[in-house]
């Protein structure tokens, strides 16, 4: 059995005595104002066989895109070359603010096994995906995670240091050399990561507050590299507000690398004491791109004060 485009998303193909494996795809452009960049960007990855466009989530104030594939192993690496096609023809780092760290037009394009995928398939995506963005066009590129060729390019913000500005000279130093592609950036579309890794969940906590030094010692507190919980990775940002008709207002975002061993809901509650020992409120939470039902059952079950929720009780 195998999964086939039809109408806006896939279906399964009966006329197949296996089904094809699957694998998420999550590429991040560095755009989030344009409307016009992005609706392109998610047309082309959807312009293809056997992967869909499930999310596109987008943030002005980091100036940063997140858009969700599912498909085969074909169908996403098509997907995203496609979808770099645009990002690299459409934006220019040299003009490019936000808050978000960013060393790329599209900045990282990790590869996610699914179901009986393996980590391995996933790296093996990863190479193949560089290969050609680079032969295609001329877009050097890092690997991260599980698909890094040395153990200090595992961590993405290692891979990342210095951002587009600062590659531009230490793109060429030894220990700076791209995975795939010639020591130096594309001009206007630099470098992109390109790895494999399992599921993780991009969670981002607003506090009533424009005091970034609260924001940066909660976020220090709650990161695994400074003590704090296993799996988590995070960094304070200012958010000006205005694209939501706010006011400005700081972030204390996160990836949750292993859900299953710190819940959202404990890092959360975290935060907020630590906010209100401050004198601060929460403004609320926001998920970026997909979470699996797991996290976001387990938090649901601890607010509404039950046991447990088995995902058989949860319909759409």
């Amino acid at each position: 059995m195998i999964l086939a485009r039809k109408g806006p998303g896939l279906h399964r193909a009966n006329d197949s005595p296996e089904m094809a494996k699957i694998f998420e795809c999550v590429p991040n452009i560095s755009e989030g104002r344009r409307a016009d960049v992005i609706d392109a960007a998610r047309v082309a990855a959807a312009d293809g066989k056997d992967v869909a466009v499930v999310d596109v989530s987008s943030d002005a104030s980091h100036n940063r895109s997140v858009i969700t594939l599912v498909g085969t192993a074909d169908g996403v690496v098509d997907a995203a070359i496609r979808l770099a096609g645009v990002v690299v023809e459409r934006i220019d780092l040299r003009a490019h603010s936000g808050e978000h760290p960013r060393m790329g037009a599209i900045d990282v394009i990790p590869f996610i096994p699914v179901g009986e995928s393996t980590m391995d398939e996933a790296v093996l995506l990863a190479r193949r995906c560089a290969q050609s963005l680079w032969e295609r066009y001329r877009l050097p590129s890092y690997f991260y995670a599980a698909a890094a060729t040395r153990p200090e390019r595992r961590k993405l913000a290692d891979v990342r240091k210095g951002e587009f500005e600062g590659l531009l000279s230490s793109v060429a130093e030894p220990d700076r050399r791209p995975d795939v592609g010639e020591p130096a950036l594309h001009p206007s579309a630099g470098i992109v990561a390109v790895g494999a890794r399992d599921f993780l969940v991009a969670y981002n906590v607003d506090l009533a507050t424009t005091d970034l030094k609260l924001a940066q010692r909660i976020a220090k507190g709650v990161r695994q590299m400074s003590g704090g919980f296993y799996g988590i990775q995070a960094k304070a940002f200012t958010i000006d507000g205005a694209a939501a008709g706010r006011q400005p207002f700081v972030q204390v975002s996160m990836n949750v690398l292993d859900f299953c061993a710190i819940p959202l809901y404990r890092v959360t509650e975290l935060i907020r004491r630590e906010a209100a020992a401050a004198g601060v409120g929460m403004l609320g939470c926001e998920l970026v791109g997909l979470a699996p039902l797991a996290a976001i059952a387990s938090s649901a079950a601890y607010y509404l004060h039950l046991d447990g929720i088995d995902a058989k009780q949860i319909t759409w």
